[in-house]
């Protein structure tokens, strides 16, 4: 089913304002890695937010994501202060591994490897 307008929009304050409270918290850079909200999908009701999160040279994504999830109280609070006057209740938050990034590489990997064997193949 497609969002509607008014998902879209919540969503997007919701991510803009995760943004800066995770900037502000230190995950956005962390053990040499980048943390970045990659998207931000709000159920029909609005009450609660799926946050994806793409995570780049983290050694352990995984737990990276359980630490998020056990702050995830903390990180609600921080949104709640931020958007009281533009939402009624505030969401709860989901937070999900965004893999597209990988999956992005892994196909990058792929491509590069046909040509390889395309360009062996032509040489022979």
């Amino acid at each position: 089913m497609q969002e509607t307008k008014r998902q879209k929009q919540v969503g997007q304050l919701v991510q803009k304002e995760l943004s800066d409270i995770f900037q502000r918290m230190g995950y956005n850079v962390t053990d040499g890695g980048i943390i970045s909200i990659s998207a931000v999908r709000m159920t029909p009701d609005l009450l609660e937010a799926r946050v994806y999160l793409s995570m780049f040279q983290i050694k352990d994504p995984a737990a990276m994501l359980e630490q998020i999830k056990e702050r995830g109280w903390e990180i609600r609070k921080d949104l709640g202060t931020r958007v009281a006057k533009q939402l009624r209740r505030i969401p709860e938050l989901s937070f999900f591994l965004d893999d597209t990034l990988d999956y992005v590489f892994r196909m990058e990997e792929l491509f590069k490897k046909i040509r390889e064997d395309d360009a062996g193949k032509e040489n022979q």
